[in-house]
């Protein structure tokens, strides 16, 4: 019986080539994750009473890269809540280290720094990435995807 198995697995899998990186045939990444389906979003940048920027328009199936930096002027958080439950996040870089998370509620910088998050834009609707607190227009980055 296992030989049996043994010659059939040698059967079906006899096609099977192992390309290394020299090999024009190599298959990358496809479809949503691809870099051809990548756009980068302006930084957002993090400083007590400034802007948040916006507002972004984004498209429903792809792919999204922001960097989030902090000028380290104040604690500053980010309510994502709503937005998280519309995106599927990738993952989220802070200082090479890569996070793969299933959502995020909020992001804090108690310090000046940068992280990428990079995401795939899922669920249409209008979302709102805002400072914690605020009651400002510009304290707030209004999102749309279509």
């Amino acid at each position: 019986m296992k030989s049996t198995f043994a010659l059939l697995a040698c059967i079906l899998f006899s096609n099977l080539v192992i390309a290394d990186d020299d090999d024009k045939n190599v298959l990358g990444l496809a479809g949503l994750l691809s870099g051809s389906n990548k756009t980068d979003l302006p930084e957002i940048i993090l400083s007590v009473g400034e802007p948040l920027g916006g507002p972004w328009t984004l498209k429903s199936g792809s792919y999204y890269e922001v960097e989030i930096t902090a000028d380290g002027s104040g604690e500053i958080a980010l309510d994502m809540a709503s937005f998280s439950r519309a995106i599927w996040i990738d993952e989220i870089v802070i200082e090479g280290l890569e996070i793969r998370p299933f959502g995020v509620e909020s992001l804090e910088f108690d310090d000046a720094g940068t992280m990428e998050v990079g995401f795939i834009a899922v669920k249409p609707g209008k979302y709102t990435i805002k400072i914690p607190g605020s009651k400002g227009e510009s304290q707030k980055l209004d999102v749309e995807i279509k």
